[in-house]
């Protein structure tokens, strides 16, 4: 017979059967933008038949990607303005926060955010290359956290009721290519760089909206990624953002400048930064695009201290790269996928993806950075599938997968979870699971 003491444990498990998710999705590209499941349970082979769990139109376009928290997936895209068809005036821009059932894909909640009218940048040139719903959401397992741009920032419960709503600014950059930094949370501090909004970082207490702090800087101009969290101890952790030809190290708390670094990165910052220890690695840069490494946990100025290495051919100008045992992997916008020495900053290979080049708009083949996941890196191109490559230091294509009938572009990079890979199209999240046959 069951002791009292076994049947109150079982009881309470049935209870509580989020935590035995193997893996939450909280951000733009999981665990501190890292990139990296653990996952073993993933379908690495896919089509619109194979493995496809489900698939569900959503009510708009999009570029962000989703993120996943316990039952629910979480995604965001736009509608009224902005569309292939060119209907509509600015004014009807809306923004939509999407809450799906993991399991089934249906849509369990829907809310929406009106545009900032007139202030909004107009959908021409490369703006209409990614939209006006590109920044990725960012949850805590009991609030949803969406970054629209000059519409501001949004909190809602998980129930979809709004917490509470921010302005960050209208300003426009010189291009006017609109809003594409996702929100990351440091304890309970939302943080959200809205370079393009107000040349500004701004942190916010997350269940309040309070504005705890805002750091300016005209170096945050056209700069687009998202930011990382650097642990140097037990009392110190370090918020990391990239601006034009400077990096920041700041107290997440209270915004203050711990340390920067003036860098070879100048002009456009489309790329999020990535962590391995202490090393930093950082993409972007026009016209002239390298990669850099560089060692963290330092304090004051240490330009020309803590840089490792720069490298033209090292890079990439869009998608970030990503760490796995002991080596960096990334896909250059063009289509050449690429795994280099981090510490060194030399390339170990370079090898170009075959028929990855066709692409739809003015934009180059891929827009969203890789995942690893089962050994394997998952490499999503706008219009050609995802690319399917040995996390190795010696190339190995094992595959493409292409979800036939969808003739839109694919710019929000996977999220993983539990054994289910969550894809997003400009129309469509799609989610890939092994198929129980």
């Amino acid at each position: 017979m069951n002791s009292p003491l076994t049947f109150f444990a079982l009881a309470a498990a049935l209870l509580i059967p989020s935590i035995g998710r193997s893996e939450e999705w909280p951000r733009f590209r999981g665990e501190n933008g890292s990139g990296v499941s653990s996952d073993q349970k993933v379908a690495l082979e896919w089509s619109a038949e194979k493995n496809m769990a489900w698939s569900r139109d959503l009510p708009g376009m999009g570029s962000s990607s989703p993120i996943v928290w316990g039952d629910r997936v979480f995604v965001t895209c736009y509608s009224g303005y902005g569309l292939p068809d060119g209907s509509n005036s600015i004014a009807d821009l809306k923004r939509h926060v999407v809450a799906l059932n993991r399991e089934t894909g249906e849509i369990v909640w829907t809310a929406d955010v009106a545009g900032a009218g007139e202030s909004e940048d107009p959908f021409v040139g490369f703006l209409g290359e990614h939209g006006y719903a590109s920044n990725t959401p960012v949850t805590d397992g009991k609030s949803v956290f969406c970054f629209f741009g000059k519409a501001g920032v949004v909190a809602f419960d998980f129930d979809g009721k709004e917490l509470w709503r921010k302005p960050v600014g209208t300003m426009h950059s010189q291009k006017r290519w609109g809003s594409a930094s996702s929100p990351i949370l440091v304890g309970d501090m939302l943080i959200v760089k809205a370079g393009d909004e107000s040349r500004a970082v701004y942190g916010f207490d997350k269940r309040t909206g309070e504005e705890k702090w805002k750091a300016e800087g005209s170096v945050l101009e056209q700069t687009y990624g998202t930011p990382v969290v650097h642990r140097v101890d037990d009392s110190r952790t370090d918020l990391i953002v990239a601006g034009t030809g400077e990096v920041w190290g700041m107290n997440p708390e209270t915004g203050g400048l711990r340390w920067f670094s003036e860098m070879g990165l100048k002009g456009n910052i489309s790329s999020s930064p990535v962590l391995e220890g202490d090393q930093l690695i950082l993409f972007g840069g026009f016209p002239r695009t390298m990669g850099l490494g560089m060692k963290l946990g330092l304090k004051g100025d240490v330009s020309g201290k803590a840089t490792l290495w720069e490298n033209t051919k090292v890079k990439a100008y869009m998608t970030a790269p990503i760490f796995h045992n002991g080596h960096l992997y990334f896909i250059r916008d063009e289509g050449i996928a690429c795994c280099a020495d981090p510490v060194k900053g030399e390339l170990i290979y370079e090898e170009r993806l075959p028929d990855a080049s066709g692409t739809r708009g003015k934009g180059k083949p891929f827009y969203a950075s890789p995942v690893i996941v089962n050994g394997h890196l998952l490499a999503v191109s706008r219009t050609a599938g995802t690319f399917v490559i040995e996390a190795k230091p010696a190339f190995n294509l094992v595959r493409k997968n292409v979800i036939e009938g969808d003739e839109t572009r694919f710019q929000g990079t996977p999220a993983i979870s539990d054994g289910q890979i969550f894809l997003r199209s400009e129309k469509t999240l799609y989610c890939i699971a092994k198929s129980s046959e």
